[in-house]
């Protein structure tokens, strides 16, 4: 499967936070998120693991009881069921990987 870049097809998450499905396989779907600045991701939690990478931007993510600063370049990994938010300090882009396929975030 390929993936060419397009501004279409982002999905509303919340006040000032947009998804879109990029690609994805049997075990594995890849997401960019578009967070605005001052936008909070409440916190929440669901079995797949995810792992995310800070392309753009700046945020404070707290995994669990642990609280990070990220920049670009930064990485992550958040276990199942693990809850876990957001506060977006200015307009960020991250690519995160869901294990297994979400398949709520495939367009059928």
């Amino acid at each position: 499967m390929f993936a060419h870049h397009s501004d279409d097809g982002y999905i509303r998450v919340s006040p000032g936070i947009t998804r879109k499905t990029l690609v994805y396989g049997d075990k594995t779907l890849m997401t960019e998120f578009r967070l605005s600045e001052g936008a909070d991701l409440a916190c929440h939690s669901h079995t797949h693991e995810q792992t995310g990478y800070l392309v753009s931007g700046h945020m404070i993510l707290t995994i669990g009881h642990e609280e990070q600063e990220l920049f670009p370049g930064d990485s992550w990994m958040i276990p199942g069921n693990i809850p876990h938010y957001a506060k977006i300090l200015a307009d960020t882009i991250a690519i995160e990987v869901f294990s297994p396929c979400r398949d709520e975030y495939v367009s059928c």
